[in-house]
């Protein structure tokens, strides 16, 4: 129990100011990205399926739904999040979390790379242009989240950075950026409202498209955190529940004034690594610390020094980063089209800022890759001894799919005078139309030379789709 509520407690501090920046990039006020993390919170707790893991307010639903805010106003915002927790909800009902099955394990090295230099990144602003003493505080908060382990475990090195810091810089009166100076704290607790908008087709027809964007974007990165934290743990979480989770905590926070929100890799990484929690109990109270430090205790929160958060937050980038996945040795061990998918996974998230760019992009480019390999491994041989008896038989070896039927009908000799071609698929597959239609041209190009085809060696799977599809293809 210590180790939760203490989780709890750093994640709440952490999520602060990146709440109110979140709220700054979707053009809303702070308390509008602070209520959406609490309400978040609290309820992914109860209806989760990813037991300690955080979701917030987070900066790609915030740069979904950015447009909505300055097009139309806030009350549109509150539907869109409204009708994107719908959504998510019927998602999850019809298991779009088994799509996470296709998601190659290079997409996933490069999503977790991707979010580690992402989490650094968001930190850089708070080391430009501030006073000197800024960097020093946070080297030494680095050295704390470091060292303090090999004394204690017993209390989060991260909490006890926090409280350090902020010590000094109370103490001896420095003048340094805090949490206070990142916007206003809210002074109240949120209320339950109905967005102020007509409840028309064309309000639909506006907010739709970003709720659809909002909705796809949260999963993917809320799944793909569960994943991650399911490696972390070795424990199995229930990805159909998270989804429809996910869509019920944004229409309760939707229904409060928040902005929405799905998993944050940073603060989940906090509570799981860095604190050491693995229960429903640290994500509760994470949401309950954040209401009562925000609203109860803002002064105090408000002097707390962003060096401290930013020496946090760089710790939880290091930690997050897979630095195995870029050793000489294991690029040099990992095949190219591997370290590709990585790279394009890595990239494109970086430079949008967008995970579910950079995600799908991967896995499109794995798929590509995949499509690419197989289809040469696929090879067609003759086996008859000689053309003296009008009979030649071909052995087809692999897998006959769009990629690799392209090129088989070139691979036969159509004029060599033969009366009966048999073409044994024993050794193939045949898992497409396209595959299918391929068959089918063979058969009418020898037809034209006067040659019949028997195809022979279909396992049951390709024999019905050969069966059910040859003929019906619209080829002459």
């Amino acid at each position: 129990m210590k180790t939760e509520v203490l989780g709890g407690l750093v994640v709440a501090l952490a999520l602060i100011p990146e709440a109110i920046a979140f709220s700054i990039i979707a053009g809303v006020d702070p308390r509008i990205g602070l209520f959406a993390s609490f309400t978040m919170a609290v309820t992914i707790a109860f209806l989760g399926g990813r037991p300690a893991m955080i979701s917030a307010a987070t900066g790609a639903v915030a740069l979904v739904v950015a447009p909505v805010v300055r097009e139309y106003g806030v009350d549109y915002l509150l539907a869109t999040v409204i009708l994107g927790g719908l959504i998510q909800i019927v998602l999850g009902l019809l298991g779009v979390a088994k799509l996470m099955r296709f998601i190659p394990r290079s997409v996933m090295v490069g999503f977790v790379n991707a979010l580690a230099i992402l989490i650094f990144l968001s930190q850089v602003p708070h080391l430009i242009d501030v006073p000197w003493l800024v960097y020093p505080l946070v080297a030494v908060g680095i050295a704390v989240i470091v060292g303090w382990p090999k004394l204690t475990k017993a209390v989060p090195a991260p909490l006890v950075a926090i409280v350090l810091l902020t010590g000094a810089v109370v103490l001896t009166g420095i003048s340094v950026p805090t949490v206070g100076d990142e916007g206003e704290l809210p002074s109240s607790l949120p209320s339950l409202l109905i967005p102020d908008v007509p409840w028309t087709l064309e309000t639909l027809q506006i907010v739709a498209p970003y709720a659809v964007a909002m909705a796809l974007v949260g999963l993917l990165e809320s799944l793909m955190t569960a994943k991650l934290v399911d490696d972390i743990t070795d424990t199995h979480s229930d990805k159909s529940r998270e989804a429809w989770g996910q869509g019920a905590a944004n229409i309760v926070t939707g229904f409060f004034g928040g902005m929405g929100g799905c998993a944050m890799i940073g603060q989940t990484m906090i509570n799981v690594k860095e604190s050491g929690s693995r229960t429903r109990i640290s994500t509760f109270l994470a949401g309950v610390f954040l209401l009562i430090l925000v609203v109860s205790l803002g002064d105090v929160v408000a002097i707390m020094p962003m060096a401290a958060l930013v020496a946090v937050m760089i710790m939880v980038s290091v930690g997050t980063f897979d630095w195995h996945s870029v050793r000489l040795s294991t690029l040099r061990r990992m095949p190219k089209s591997e370290t590709s998918v990585m790279l394009v996974t890595v990239v494109l998230t970086v430079a949008t800022d967008n995970l579910a760019i950079g995600v799908v992009a991967g896995v499109l480019t794995a798929f590509v890759l995949f499509a690419r390999r197989v289809a040469h491994l696929t090879t067609v041989e003759r086996l008859d001894a000689s053309d003296d008896d009008g009979q030649r038989v071909y052995r087809v070896t692999g897998e006959l799919f769009f990629a690799s039927s392209n090129d088989l009908v070139t691979q036969f000799d159509y004029s060599d005078g033969a009366r009966e071609v048999v073409i044994d698929l024993s050794r193939a597959h045949v898992w497409d139309a396209s595959s299918v239609a391929a068959l089918d041209a063979i058969e009418t190009k020898y037809a034209a030379h006067g040659a019949t085809v028997r195809i022979v060696g279909l396992n049951e799977d390709s024999s019905a789709r050969h069966g059910r599809l040859s003929g019906e293809l619209g080829a002459e």
